[in-house]
């Protein structure tokens, strides 16, 4: 690992977090700081937004691990569901390490949460298939294979049947409140999609992360599938957490 303490960042279609992390127990080391998503969300808007949070939290360590909401390849973005469309083709860490003076590593917001997870969190040490959904402004996946990371899933952009929308904009956090819809209605829609999620892989645990995670309990109630479901092991902070994670397993090259 390059360092024990790395600065972990989750860019969101609402907001960018970012704290210092501890890698070895996966613990904030700093406060977390929250600054608003610029709009619209461009790759140069998106990378001064960035900077300002390096420079607030006066980071100047080795490297930065940064989870982004984008299908990543390489550190660059090939999806844009909830951020400007710039970013499609467009390197990621190209944009922010220049930014920033520092490398940063990029991967999938959710895909990072779920490295939280399995490293050091509430999938460790489970054999078999573990979905985590990340519950925001969209629902973004990440599968784990007996603690194996299967990149880029996008399993919020999935039609369940019957409908014309992909899953998210159902039953993500952003539908429940755009619609107004109480813990019942929204639980019982969000419970739709386990089951279909349950008829596609068979999971073995569902995960559940994102802000709404810590409000499990309003919506458990309705969750009726038979898989388990628990809330992360590190909630809404999984995303940074993993990112500094997958950063601090990479070498610097100079």
């Amino acid at each position: 690992m390059v360092d024990n303490a790395i600065l972990g960042i989750d860019v969101g279609a609402s907001g960018i977090k970012g704290a210092l992390v501890d890698v070895e127990k996966g613990k904030l080391l700093s406060e977390r700081l929250k600054l608003a998503t610029p709009k619209p969300s461009t790759p140069k808007a998106m990378a001064e937004t960035v900077k300002h949070l390096v420079q607030s939290l006066d980071y100047r360590g080795e490297i930065i691990g940064c989870g982004f909401p984008s299908i990543i390849k390489k550190g660059v973005a090939w999806s844009a569901a909830n951020i400007h469309k710039s970013w499609i083709g467009t390197s990621v860490e190209e944009v922010f390490s220049q930014a920033v003076g520092i490398p940063v590593k990029t991967i999938n917001d959710a895909d990072a949460a779920g490295l939280a997870e399995a490293w050091l969190g509430k999938a460790r040490d489970v054999s078999g298939v573990v979905i985590l959904i990340t519950i925001g402004s969209g629902l973004g996946s990440a599968i784990l294979v007996n603690g194996r990371l299967v990149p880029n899933t996008e399993l919020g952009h999935l039609y369940l049947k019957g409908m014309d929308e992909i899953a998210e904009r159902y039953a993500a956090n952003s539908a429940r409140k755009r619609e107004k819809l109480d813990w019942k209605t929204w639980g019982r829609r969000f419970d739709k999609y386990l089951r279909h999620l349950e008829l596609l892989f068979s999971p073995d645990l569902f995960l559940l992360g994102g802000g709404i995670s810590k409000r499990f309990e309003e919506f458990a109630p309705f969750l009726k599938c038979d898989t388990p479901v628990q809330p992360a092991a590190f909630f809404n902070n999984a995303g940074l957490i993993g990112a500094a994670l997958y950063a601090s397993q990479l070498v610097v090259v100079e």
